[in-house]
Parts: C-alpha cells; sequence; structure tokens
C-alpha cells in the first residue's frame, strides 16, 4: 500500500466547523503576515495562501471589507482586487511557470465557497496533466510543496532582486 503523506490536513480535519470568526477579518489584523500567510496587502484588499488549497500556490484575494456580495463593495476595492489578482497571477507566473490559470469567485455555499460571509477571488495555478488519476480515482488531491516553502517562493518574487517584485 503507498502512503500520501499530508500532515497539515489534520488541522483542517480537526478545526472543520469549530473555527470562529471569519479568516479574512482576523488574519490581516493579526499583523503576522508571514505566520498567516498573506503575500501582499493593498489599500482595500490583500492576497493570501489559501491553507487548504486545490493545487500548489493556490491564492485568494480579499478586500478587508466583510461582505459576501460584490454590490457591497465600492469601485475602489473592486479594481484593487483585480489590480492584486493581477499581480497575483504575475507572481505566479514567474515562481511556477504554470500552464494556465483558474480565477473565479464561488458566492454562496450551494455555489462552492468555503468561506460564504467574505468574498474573495481564488487563483488556481494549473499545469497540463496536473489533474491525474488521483482525485478522480482516490478522490485525493496532492500538492507537492508545504505552504510555507511557497510562501517563501512566492515573497522571494515579489521582494525581487531590486525590491520591486513583479509588476502587475
Amino acid at each position: 500500500m503507498d502512503r500520501l503523506w499530508a500532515p497539515w490536513r489534520m488541522e483542517y480535519i480537526a478545526n472543520a466547523d469549530k473555527t470562529e470568526g471569519c479568516i479574512f477579518c482576523d488574519k490581516p489584523r493579526e499583523n503576522r503576515d508571514e505566520e498567516n500567510y498573506i503575500l501582499l496587502r493593498g489599500g482595500k484588499a490583500f492576497v493570501i495562501l489559501n491553507a487548504f488549497p486545490y493545487g500548489n500556490g493556490h491564492l485568494m484575494v480579499s478586500p478587508y471589507k466583510h461582505t459576501a456580495n460584490l454590490d457591497d463593495l465600492e469601485d475602489e476595492e473592486l479594481l484593487e482586487m483585480t489590480q492584486l489578482t493581477r499581480r497575483a497571477v504575475n507572481i505566479l507566473k514567474a515562481a511556477f511557470h504554470p500552464d494556465g490559470f483558474n480565477i473565479g469567485v464561488n458566492m454562496g455555499r450551494v455555489a462552492g465557497a468555503g468561506i460564504a460571509d467574505h468574498i474573495h477571488i481564488h487563483i488556481v495555478p494549473r499545469w497540463s496533466g496536473d489533474v491525474n488519476f488521483m482525485p478522480v480515482l482516490g478522490d485525493v488531491r496532492v500538492i507537492p510543496q508545504s505552504l510555507e516553502s511557497v510562501f517563501r517562493q512566492l515573497s522571494g518574487i515579489l521582494a525581487g532582486p531590486d525590491g520591486n517584485g513583479v509588476d502587475s
């Protein structure tokens, strides 16, 4: 029998349905960006690694404002979320050279939103052949890199040799 090592999943299993508060509100307030995997901050929104990713490098762009609805966001918030999405895609391109991306918003629990009360944009890098037999036959996703390693790699790209990082 083969074993799949995914120790970070235990935290998710143990805390499923027990999380109080909102990660998109609480994590930015803690000012522990590296520990919370907050990659990039803007004035109205920020970019954070998904702690339970669909694929390697899965990022989320969230407004600081707590809302589940696009209509509750000001134009400046929507614009910055889109600009941060573009910048995140460019960082992921520089770091991982994916063949494409899935970018989207799940509004409401029935639409697949794991956190339905706070709107956010998912950015998932994709590679040719990245969906193999594991998710199809075993209902298992294989993430080849730890969150800490992904964060360090993306932060390094963001910092860049001149301190300016990847342009949008």
